[in-house]
């Protein structure tokens, strides 16, 4: 009861005129950064977050994630009529998507995706209400240790549960993490990793790092690979939606199993994309109509779409009620909270319960809103695409300067995300996963000052991390899924290997 007293209060925190323009404007805003190659849901939430500065958190926080939910519409948009994905979680999308537009169906194929995309939203969103406040209070039994614990759960499920190799996570992790150790230690207060250059004293930004890593590194491979702008032509109309609507009960069997499958991806750092992945994968497995998956099916459609919007969604539940993001759009929003002074994990369910029902009731919203607005808005934004892209591709890169200037002032940030566009580049180029860097940057400070706590606590001893069941429960996990891939490979081996047996 106490649960629904809350998002009724979330509702009417949510629901004013200012926050519906709000969900409008990111929404509309959204759309377009997944329509246009280059960018994408964190490029454009870390470009926009500085906007954000002199708004109060719920108005910030609104807008951050309906720009997230817009990009990921727009990114299904590009997908299906120029098989174009403009997300990396809508790569599955273009298997059955394009061929289905092709096919004369381009409104039914768009209608399939937006409406799963919205019920597999929901689904998510429903999770958050029934759990958030259960988590939060699990996780007011929490000290350092068990916080470390968290920490490094999050870190090892990237490398045990990622479809990225392991060893490259690893490496991503590391260097996120030497990121983020530079500048003043924060226990010391002595000078890390500075070498010598008074610009890095105060640390290297992580949104000019997410800036230059997804805005510039990809724009360098989307201009690299030559990207052709051509698609099919779609006009929605209500009467086709209202009839696509109709059918979409028959595949209830491929909502409910593509939901659950982003709702896991979303709680555990595996994201939209791996989520989109594995559900479609499953869809091949499972589906009765999985010899024609590939030529147009609907049920390509369905189920990476439903799979990727509850993977987006889910994703909120960590970072809200433990400070752990589960993608890297959702880490770039738990810095936006530390920068607007918020404490992402349980308390902020004590000190701020305006600012976390007032999120999860916008998030109803604010998904009915991208569905209307994505349905209304298709021909619009698919004409964006038709820009030359010898346009588009030097706008999007004024953008991203102006975006990581704005973050704050310096000169010296416009060569860091130079620098950290070659890195995305090269991270692209080599198949090395880019989030775990991201998360690393993000709550590496965190992770390390856990970590060092509990030491103290301790007196140097490393049994504080096995010192109640909890603890070693969660440490007994991260230590399981960093070996997951070992184990994995050495059954595979013992599988191949001959036997023979001694006569």
């Amino acid at each position: 009861m106490d649960g629904l007293n809350a998002l009724l209060n979330g509702f009417a925190v949510a629901f004013t005129s200012y926050h519906v323009a709000l969900m409008v404007a990111g929404v509309l805003l959204g759309i377009l950064v997944g329509v246009l190659p280059g960018l994408g849901a964190p490029n454009g939430v870390s470009l926009l977050l500085p906007l954000t500065f002199t708004m109060d958190p719920v108005s910030a926080i609104i807008l951050l994630t309906s720009i997230y939910w817009g990009a990921l519409f727009g990114g299904s948009t590009t997908s299906i009529l120029f098989n174009i994905p403009g997300e990396p979680s809508s790569v599955a999308t273009t298997f059955d998507g394009y061929p289905l537009a092709k096919k004369g169906e381009a409104t039914a194929a768009l209608s399939y995706a937006f409406l799963s995309a919205g019920f597999g939203a929901f689904l998510g969103i429903m999770l958050i209400t029934t759990l958030s406040g259960s988590v939060a209070r699990f996780a007011m039994r929490f000290s350092s240790p068990e916080f470390f614990a968290v920490y490094f759960l999050a870190f090892a499920s990237f490398v045990g549960l990622s479809n990225a190799p392991p060893l490259k996570t690893v490496v991503s992790i590391g260097i996120g993490f030497a990121l983020a150790a530079i500048g003043m230690d924060s226990v010391s207060g002595s000078l890390r990793l500075t070498f010598g250059r008074d610009e890095l004293i105060a640390g290297v930004s992580f949104l000019v790092a997410v800036i230059g890593l997804f805005g510039i590194g990809e724009l360098i491979v989307t201009v690299e690979e030559g990207t052709k702008l051509d698609g099919i032509r779609a006009r929605v109309s209500l009467r086709d939606v209202m009839r696509t609507a109709a059918s979409l009960p028959r595949h209830w069997i491929a909502l409910l199993r593509s939901g659950l499958v982003g709702i896991w991806m979303g709680i555990t750092p595996g994201g939209p994309t791996a989520a989109s992945f594995m559900s479609y994968g499953l869809a091949r497995r499972f589906s009765p109509n999985r010899d024609r998956l590939g030529t147009g099916e609907p049920e390509g459609i369905i189920a990476p779409e439903t799979a990727d919007h509850a993977a987006g969604t889910s994703a909120m539940l960590p970072m809200l009620a433990l400070g752990v993001p589960g993608s890297a759009t959702a880490a770039v929003m738990l810095g936006g909270l530390m920068i607007w002074g918020l404490n992402p994990g349980p308390m902020l369910f004590v000190e701020r319960p305006d600012f976390v029902w007032g999120l999860i009731a916008s998030m109803y919203l604010s998904n009915i809103v991208a569905v209307v607005l994505v349905l209304a808005t298709v021909p619009a934004f698919a004409a964006i695409l038709r820009i030359p892209f010898a346009i588009v591709g030097p706008a999007i890169v004024v953008i991203c300067f102006v975006g990581a200037y704005t973050v704050a002032s310096r000169p010296f940030d416009l060569w860091l995300v130079l620098a950290f566009g070659a890195v995305g580049y090269v991270f692209k180029k080599l198949d090395y996963p880019i989030a775990p860097l991201v998360l690393a940057m993000v709550i590496g400070d965190k992770a390390e000052d856990a970590f060092r706590q509990s030491l103290i606590m301790s007196k140097g001893s490393l049994g504080v991390f096995w010192s109640n069941p909890l603890v070693a429960g969660l440490m007994s996990a991260g230590i399981l899924l960093l070996v997951w891939p070992l184990v994995g490979r050495l059954a595979g081996a013992m599988r191949a290997a001959p036997w023979t047996s001694r006569e």
